[in-house]
């Protein structure tokens, strides 16, 4: 009998009033694999990404996160799942280390602490507010936070948008790292980062799903970025 995926999304359709968000999209993530969600903005990945969350209800199909419906997980199932959403969710009035080390006790084996503020190089901003951090600074806080009680499934909202080039590369190895022990969900606009660290990619435009499979099964023996504007209708950039 085959294991069922960390991650499915069945017919799922979100309304979000008279917009349809989600349009009956279906595809999977297994543990020890990166998943990209690759798509224009308005594709539906956000949308997407908030009901396998269990921020939004879906309208019609289903969502299951470690075989769970998230809309009605309990705190246990909640504490397997890190988030890591668009505009970070960070409070603002608190510092890096002491926002990192009250998560990590929320855990009963969370991950360490001060491994991940080093590897981060939240070190020199630990003991700042958050409020005044740059864009680049909370996206590396607001990713320590979602991997720091070592989750089975992570959620990444764009993680390294905002992120120079040195910190983009620590962050794609952290990310292939986390995938070592667990299903991580990632969501892209970057061609580099999906061919870098995705074992697994879903091609989603106008709510749909354009494609799935591997990165070979999906490029269909085109570059990457060729495959996704014959795909999604639009034009190279």
């Amino acid at each position: 009998m085959c294991a069922v995926p960390a991650v499915e999304v069945i017919g799922l359709r979100r309304d979000i009033g008279a917009v349809r968000a989600v349009d009956d999209a279906s595809w999977s993530a297994e543990s020890g694999a990166v998943t990209a969600i690759l798509g224009p903005n308005g594709a539906g990945k956000t949308t997407t990404m908030e009901c396998l969350e269990g921020l939004q209800r879906p309208t019609a199909g289903s969502v299951r996160v470690l075989d769970t419906d998230p809309w009605r997980a309990p705190a246990a199932h909640r504490a397997k799942v890190g988030v890591m959403l668009q505009d970070g969710g960070l409070p603002v009035t608190t510092t890096p280390r002491r926002l990192l080390h009250h998560v990590a006790r929320l855990h009963a084996f969370p991950g360490d602490v001060s491994g991940l503020i080093q590897r981060l190089e939240l070190d020199r901003i630990g003991g700042r507010s958050i409020r005044r951090l740059s864009g680049g600074e909370r996206q590396r806080v607001a990713l320590a936070a979602a991997l720091v009680g070592r989750p089975e499934v992570a959620f990444l909202d764009e993680p390294t948008a905002g992120l120079d080039p040195h910190a983009r590369l620590e962050v794609w190895d952290l990310i292939r790292e986390t995938a070592d022990a667990s299903a991580v969900v990632v969501t892209t606009h970057s061609f580099e980062e999906a061919e870098r660290i995705a074992d697994h990619v879903v091609i989603m435009h106008a709510g749909k799903v354009a494609a799935e499979g591997s990165l070979a099964e999906v490029c269909d023996g085109r570059p990457l970025e060729e495959r996704y504007f014959a795909l999604t209708g639009g034009g190279r950039r």
